[in-house]
C-alpha cells in the first residue's frame, strides 16, 4: 500500500498538496502515482511567474514506461519549482513527499483547499482505481 500522510490534501488525478504557514502550497505526485509510473527520466515543470487554473496541465513527469500530466490542484500562480528534478528526476520515485516536490503555488483562493480530498478520501479514490 503506497503511503498517504494525512497532513496533506489530495486530488483525484494523484497530486498532493501541503499549506505552508506563509500560505504558499506545494504540490508533488502521491506516492501511488510514482509507484504507477517506475523510474522518472524527466521532469518538465512550470515556469515561475505562470497564473494556474485548477485542472490544467502544467507539468509533465516522465518515466521509462510512460509520460504522465501534473495538474494544477487549485488556481494560483507559480512561485518556485524544483530545479533539483532537471538533474535528479529519481528523486520524484525516491522521496514524493520530501525533496520530490514539483512546484509552488500562490493561491489565488486559500478556501479552494478545502474541495481536495483527505487521505482517507484519496486512499478510496485508489480503490475505485483497483
Amino acid at each position: 500500500m503506497s503511503e498517504l500522510p494525512s497532513s496533506l490534501k489530495y486530488t483525484s488525478s494523484h497530486e498532493w498538496v501541503l499549506l505552508e504557514d506563509d500560505g504558499i502550497v506545494i504540490v508533488g505526485i502521491t506516492d501511488h502515482a510514482q509507484e504507477l509510473l517506475g523510474d522518472l527520466v524527466f521532469v518538465d515543470l512550470p515556469e515561475i511567474g505562470q497564473e494556474m487554473s485548477a485542472g490544467e496541465e502544467c507539468a509533465v513527469v516522465e518515466s521509462v514506461k510512460a509520460a504522465s500530466d501534473v495538474y494544477s490542484p487549485i488556481d494560483g500562480k507559480i512561485v518556485d519549482v524544483n530545479t533539483n528534478l532537471t538533474d535528479e528526476p529519481e528523486l520524484v520515485n525516491n522521496s514524493p513527499y520530501g525533496d520530490g516536490w514539483l512546484f509552488k503555488l500562490k493561491p489565488a483562493d486559500a478556501t479552494a483547499l478545502d474541495d481536495l480530498l483527505s487521505a482517507d478520501d484519496y486512499s478510496q479514490v485508489i480503490a475505485e482505481e483497483g
